[in-house]
């Protein structure tokens, strides 16, 4: 069931991103060739960067990569061959996944107060306030874009996610619970390891639309 269910899951997520991208330009590059190049620039370190700005984007950088391999080994088994993942996979597996966890961490503590909700991020919201209440709310109507908000919300249900798909696997590593609660743990780490990749998808994707629309 669950191999059914994740490659229904991650192909309708593909084909949303793709029909999204499609559907709502963002007034950035047009061809694939040029999005492709500037999608690439995001990634690299800026000269002009801070020391704390570089550690960050280098964070980010070892956090993504760790996470290719992670859903690779992770998926590629259950996937593609029906089978638990086991021997070589496993130990690669094991070995970035708390390079991942450490980073995750390091990223939830440098981006948080850049990815904090704020009044402007729903003006609708304002309009209502100023509507029904006496409170002085700024009239700032000015739009904003949606990536901006979903770009955010995603950040913090990852943040959320990270708890259980890493507790979930720690404690199954100890002896502490049954057999049969060994394998809730791993179900659980399995199914949240497939929301948080949906959920990746969606924050990296988001990421790329904002940065576009800021730098054109």
């Amino acid at each position: 069931m669950f191999q059914t269910i994740a490659d229904i899951a991650l192909v309708l997520t593909f084909m949303g991103v793709a029909a999204h991208w499609v559907l709502v330009p963002t007034g950035g590059p047009r061809s694939a060739v040029q999005g492709g190049v500037h999608v690439f620039s995001l990634l690299l370190i800026e000269q002009r960067s801070s020391l704390l700005g570089a550690l960050k984007k280098l964070a980010y950088l070892v956090a993504l990569v760790c996470f290719v391999v992670l859903v690779i080994t992770g998926f590629w088994p259950l996937l593609v061959r029906g089978e638990h993942i086991g021997g070589f996979l496993m130990m690669i597996h094991a070995t970035f996944a708390p390079i991942f966890a450490l980073c995750l961490a390091i990223l939830a503590v440098t981006w948080a107060g850049g990815n904090r909700f704020t009044a402007d991020d729903c003006p609708w919201l304002q309009r209502l306030l100023r509507r029904t209440t006496r409170l002085r709310v700024p009239a700032d109507d000015k739009p904003i874009p949606y990536s901006v908000l979903g770009y955010k919300a995603t950040f913090w249900v990852l943040m959320f996610l990270a708890l259980p798909l890493i507790l979930s696997v720690v404690i199954s590593m100890f002896h502490i619970l049954g057999t049969s609660w060994q394998y809730f743990t791993m179900a659980v780490h399995r199914w949240t390891g497939l929301v948080f990749v949906i959920v990746a998808i969606l924050h990296t994707y988001l990421a790329i639309r904002t940065r576009m629309v800021h730098e054109p």
